[in-house]
């Protein structure tokens, strides 16, 4: 085993990639295993329900199970609304890349759209599902945005490998899903900068987003924007 290991490491660290730019957002097939990688300039989504080991510790596990479906199903349903390819599922997660010409404000529309469907579609219908679903009805969650340039990738071994994207789009993305707190969506500056005002004000010219700011990874602060607003499908 452990000689097997030991090459397979050496292969993968000594072979030259292959990578090509990608003008869609690529399925496992399209990318060789060995080598293979896809440039893409994209747009990332993390939606991210909270508390979920606390749901687990207090209900049935049927009823959690239950309830993570409902916002994965309704996320995923969502996002594919609007033109967003789902790549990934962890758990109580799920990512999804947009590309193409709108797609940081097809990701922003999107969000606020799984937003509403959490204040105004699961948290009724789980309060009226359990005698005591008033309880534990208002879930929450986070949803992190952020665009730019990433390499996708497969990995794992063969007949048990995924999609992998490396860069700083889906790296931030995910971090910005796990903030909580009153607003539940969080885009970073380039998302901001890129989406258009339908999706950054009100009718009535009200902001949607408003300007915070998240230590990173690295320790210094970056420009984002939250919001706790939600709009309908």
């Amino acid at each position: 085993m452990y000689p097997t290991i030991e090459s397979s490491v050496t292969d993968i660290l000594r072979e030259t990639w292959a990578i090509t730019d990608g003008r869609v957002v690529p399925k496992t097939e399209d990318i060789v295993m060995k080598n293979g990688g896809r440039l893409v300039d994209a747009t990332y989504l993390y939606a991210d329900l909270a508390g979920s080991s606390k749901l687990a510790n207090t209900l049935k596990k049927e009823t959690t199970a239950k309830i993570i479906r409902a916002y994965i199903n309704t996320a995923s349903r969502i996002l594919r609304n609007y033109g967003g390819e789902i790549r990934s599922f962890d758990g109580d997660r799920v990512m999804a890349i947009f590309m193409g010409a709108e797609k940081e404000t097809k990701a922003v529309r999107a969000a606020l759209a799984i937003n509403w469907a959490v204040f105004e579609v699961l948290r009724p219908k789980i309060k009226e599902s359990w005698s005591d679903g008033e309880d534990f009805c208002n879930i929450s969650h986070g949803i992190g945005i952020d665009t730019g340039e990433a390499l996708i990738v497969r990995g794992g071994v063969r007949d048990n490998n995924d999609l992998i994207s490396i860069g700083k789009a889906p790296n931030r993305a995910a971090k910005l899903s796990e903030l909580r707190g009153s607003q539940q969506l969080t885009i970073t500056r380039e998302v901001y900068e890129a989406m258009d005002n339908e999706v950054a004000f009100m009718e009535n010219g009200t902001r949607l987003w408003h300007q915070a700011y998240n230590r990173n990874d690295s320790g210094l602060n970056e420009m984002i924007f939250r919001s706790s607003a939600y709009w309908g499908v």
